[in-house]
């Protein structure tokens, strides 16, 4: 199966200066693929190149170097941009139209007749949750807001492939909810979902792969799995009913213990002895164990060690 998207050595350099002009290295020899129907995270703090890499995507500007295949064929090719949804860092629409107005106009643009305009108008309103204020004029929006109207505007076309810069950018809690339904119900029917993001939180739960990108140069690319599943380092066992004489014999072996309440205790341990033999003493002291869970390295702790060492020039 042909990838959804792939980027050959793409590089794109900025001219900077005024009296001594020279180039600024945006993007430095990407090469990536993303498989179809697969969610993937594209990470990097702010001035890695990621917005560049997505306007070099959409041909809104143009690499220095290498190239970039969307859906088998060439960036930019008119027949793949029907097959495609994309949403900018920071859309600006027409803020003199209503949200309802402005689907009906983008639905119009892909040839739809006026009974499916407003048929796709108000269900993808519904979908990413803008009610009654879908009739009012969108410069009485809320940036929030704003992202709803521009998530709802990619799916006008029922795309194959949705490439999105900061989706999550201005939503509050309900708001990233709804936006994590929406991408995952888009995965189930098959669509590839590209995204650029630094809430690292939101790329655990959405993404099967991501990639990090540190400088313009990529620093690291695969499954959460195979990032995160070595990197264990302990284990946490919360425990209830647990007296303070128990707890002081049972955490001897621990590296922190940590009060939560009345009877429960965070106990964190070391990977090495295993904890089967505190969960015989736990029991023995008339403690229950409510949980036991290995302690690994997050996503946002993997992302600042590659950025650093990047950062830092040396290997991590």
């Amino acid at each position: 199966m042909a990838a959804a998207l792939s980027t050959f050595d793409l590089t794109k350099d900025y001219p900077i200066g005024f009296w001594r002009r020279r180039s600024c290295r945006a993007l430095d020899r990407l090469t990536l693929d993303v498989d179809q129907g697969e969610v993937f995270g594209f990470l990097g703090p702010n001035g890695a190149g990621k917005t560049t890499t997505l306007k070099l995507l959409m041909r809104l500007v143009f690499p220095t170097g290498g190239r970039a295949e969307i859906l088998g064929r060439p960036a930019g090719d008119l027949d793949v941009k029907r097959r495609i949804g994309y949403l900018p860092e920071n859309p600006y629409f027409y803020d003199h139209l209503t949200a309802e107005e402005l689907l009906v106009y983008f639905a119009g643009l892909f040839g739809y007749g006026a009974a499916e305009r407003r048929k796709r108008a108000s269900r993808l309103l519904d979908e990413v949750g803008i009610g009654g204020e879908r009739r009012l004029q969108l410069r009485k929006f809320s940036k929030g807001m704003l992202q709803r109207v521009g998530i709802a505007q990619t799916l006008i076309n029922d795309p194959e492939l949705l490439i999105l810069d900061e989706p999550m950018s201005g939503l509050d809690p309900l708001g990233r909810r709804d936006v994590r339904s929406v991408i995952l119900s888009l995965r189930d029917r098959g669509c590839t979902v590209f995204f650029s993001s630094h809430v690292l939180s939101d790329a655990e739960t959405l993404c099967s792969r991501v990639a990090i990108l540190a400088r313009g140069r990529l620093v690291a690319c695969g499954r959460l799995t195979e990032i995160l599943a070595f990197r264990a380092r302990g284990w946490e066992m919360i425990v209830a009913d647990a007296p303070e004489t128990a707890i002081a014999r049972i955490g001897s072996g621990a590296r922190r213990v940590v009060r939560l309440g009345d009877g429960r205790y965070s106990l964190e341990l070391p990977l090495d002895p295993p904890p089967a033999r505190l969960l015989s003493e736990v029991a023995a002291a008339g403690a229950q164990v409510v949980s036991l869970n290995p302690i690994r390295e997050t996503l946002e702790d993997y992302f600042v060690e590659q950025v650093a060492a990047r950062q830092s020039g040396t290997p991590s």
